[in-house]
C-alpha cells in the first residue's frame, strides 16, 4: 500500500522527526499511559475533535513503541475510527483498518535503507535487531520490494 509509505514519508518530511512521541504531540494526539487490561495494548479514541492514545502502561518499552507507532496510524489514517489493539491477534488482523494501521507502524518504525542494508540477514535477525515484531518486518519487506 504505497499510499501509506508516502503518509509516513509526508509525516516525516513535514514535522522533521522520527521520534513517535514528539510526531504525536506535532499531530495534536494526546498519548497517555494507562493500566490496561492484559488482552488490550492500546487504544485509539477521537472524541470531539480530540485524538487519545491510551497504552498500556504494562507493556515493555518496545512494546509501547510498536503500540504507539501502530495507534498512530489509526490517528492519522482512521481519525474518526474508535479502535482497540488487541494482544493476540491484532498483527494477524484481516481487518481493513487494523492492516492498514500495521502498514503504517511498519513504515514509520522501520527505514528502507536499514532494510536493504540488512537483506543478509534473517527476519527473526532484522526483527531482533529492530527490537520489532517480524510480522511488521514482513510487511514492511513485502511493501518494499514489490
Amino acid at each position: 500500500m504505497e499510499w501509506i509509505k508516502k503518509r509516513v514519508i509526508e509525516l516525516q518530511e513535514k514535522y522533521k522527526t522520527v521520534d513517535l512521541h514528539e510526531l504525536a504531540t506535532l499531530l495534536n494526539v494526546i498519548v497517555i499511559p494507562f493500566d490496561l487490561h492484559d488482552e488490550i495494548k492500546g487504544i485509539y479514541k477521537y472524541d470531539r475533535r480530540n485524538k487519545y492514545i491510551f497504552i498500556n502502561s504494562n507493556l515493555s518499552a518496545n512494546e509501547q513503541r510498536v503500540v504507539l507507532a501502530h495507534e498512530l496510524g489509526h490517528a492519522v489514517l482512521h481519525t474518526r475510527s474508535n479502535t482497540k489493539f488487541l494482544r493476540a491477534n491484532t498483527l494477524f488482523s484481516i481487518n481493513k483498518i487494523e492492516k492498514e494501521a500495521n502498514i503504517f507502524a511498519a513504515e514509520l518504525l522501520i527505514n528502507d535503507d536499514e532494510l536493504k542494508e540488512e537483506h543478509h540477514l534473517s527476519l527473526q535477525q532484522i526483527a531482533s535487531l529492530h527490537m520489532i515484531p517480524i510480522e511488521l518486518i514482513e510487511l514492511k519487506r513485502k511493501g518494499l520490494f514489490l
